[in-house]
Parts: C-alpha cells; sequence; structure tokens
C-alpha cells in the first residue's frame, strides 16, 4: 500500500491536515529566503560607517549601508539620513525602523506555530471519529466480533495521528529554528544600533568641546590685545 492510499484511507480529515502542510511548506520556505537575505556581518558594516562618518562622509556612509540588503543596514541608513537633525532625531528614525524591520523578520512565525498545534489536533479529531466509528460497528454486531472486524477500522483511524503528527513535529523544529535566528539578529540589530548612537553622541560631543573652546582662546587673544592698545597715563 503506497502512500496515496494510505491518506485515502484516512478519511475527511487527511485533507485539512493535507492543506496544513501545504501551507507550513510554503512558510518556511519563505522564512529560510527572508533569514538568508538578514545574514550579515554588523562588524564590517559599523566599521565603513564609522570611516565614512569620521570624514564626514555621510554619502559614503549612506552607500555603505544601500550596498547591504539586510535590516540592521536599512535601519543604520535611516538614522544616518537624519545625522544633520541631531542625536534625537537619529534615535527616534533608528527606533522606527527597528520595530518595522523586526515585525518583517517575525511576519507568520505565528502562523507556523498555529500550525505546529493544529495538524496533530487534526489527526487526533480524526481518530477519534474512526474510533467511534469502530464502536459503531461493535454495536451493530451485537458484541460477537472478532479481532478483525475491528483492526481494519481501529488502524485506519490512527493514519490520521500519524500523519498529523508527521506534519506537526517538524513544523513546530521549524519554528523554535526560526525563533531563535529572529532573536540572534534582533540582538545584533540592538547592538549595532546601540554602537552607532554612541559613536555619533561621543563625536558630537568631541566637537562641542573643541568649539565651546575655540571662542574662550580668541576672547583671550581680544582681551590681551585690547589690554595693549589700551593708552597708558604717564
Amino acid at each position: 500500500m503506497n502512500l496515496l492510499e494510505l491518506f485515502l484511507r484516512g478519511g475527511v480529515v487527511m485533507w485539512p491536515i493535507l492543506l496544513c502542510s501545504l501551507i507550513a511548506g510554503v512558510l518556511i520556505i519563505e522564512k529560510f529566503i527572508v533569514l538568508s537575505k538578514a545574514k550579515v556581518d554588523p562588524g564590517q558594516l559599523m566599521l565603513k560607517i564609522r570611516s565614512a562618518l569620521s570624514r564626514n562622509d555621510l554619502v559614503g556612509a549612506v552607500n555603505a549601508c544601500s550596498q547591504v540588503k539586510a535590516p540592521v543596514a536599512s535601519i543604520l541608513k535611516k538614522g544616518i539620513i537624519k545625522y544633520k537633525d541631531g542625536h534625537a532625531a537619529m534615535k527616534e528614525a533608528i527606533e522606527g525602523a527597528g520595530k518595522e524591520e523586526v515585525f518583517h523578520l517575525e511576519k507568520r512565525l505565528g502562523l507556523l506555530a498555529n500550525l505546529a498545534g493544529l495538524a496533530p489536533m487534526l489527526g487526533f479529531l480524526g481518530t477519534v471519529t474512526g474510533m467511534i466509528a469502530a464502536f459503531r460497528v461493535i454495536e451493530q454486531l451485537g458484541g460477537n466480533v472478532n479481532p478483525s472486524n475491528l483492526a481494519g477500522g481501529i488502524w485506519e483511524a490512527m493514519l490520521t495521528t500519524a500523519f498529523g503528527l508527521i506534519v506537526g513535529i517538524p513544523a513546530l523544529g521549524f519554528y523554535n529554528y526560526f525563533v531563535g535566528k529572529v532573536n540572534k539578529f534582533v540582538f545584533e540589530i540592538e547592538q549595532s544600533a546601540e554602537e552607532f548612537l554612541d559613536f555619533v553622541k561621543s563625536g558630537s560631543a568631541a566637537e562641542a568641546q573643541s568649539s565651546s573652546q575655540r571662542p574662550s582662546s580668541v576672547r583671550k587673544v581680544f582681551s590681551e590685545e585690547d589690554e595693549f592698545f589700551e593708552p597708558k597715563n604717564d
């Protein structure tokens, strides 16, 4: 007996289980594609951004992010675009972009988790309805049955549970795998964003300190010159 025959012997409940398996398969493939595109070395990216910003080359920093098709690059790019608007504007832009990117990474993971739980439940439902039918046979025969009368109905009823678990177990495994990968990407995004904001903040503080020192030295020179040119009374 081949797989198709086993599927057909399982009854009507097998069709919803098949639908769950198809949807879960599409979601798994989609998540593999999305997460593979999200892979990037955040250290190398931050090195390029810091190098560009240290030269006040905003265009170079934006281009460095544009060359990387990953969530962390898109988030940092939004912050660089707001560079001239100040630290608060950059932080707000990064937070907004971060929420959007995390949403895309986690998108449809909940559906995959629901399918992982739904498929075995459908299998149990098919088994219960099959066992009900088997006991009805016992009732119709007035209890005068032998094992062969029940064996066929019982193993057919157990088919739905088997198929439900075959769908649910891999779906649950892939769900946990994807959750772990998403958490890793979220951690990298948070670390890169904090490093970027700290770098910008320290650079702005250093620039502000140098600017505040410059006028004081100029005022000192002018005060000395005023004292020198002040007419002296003999």
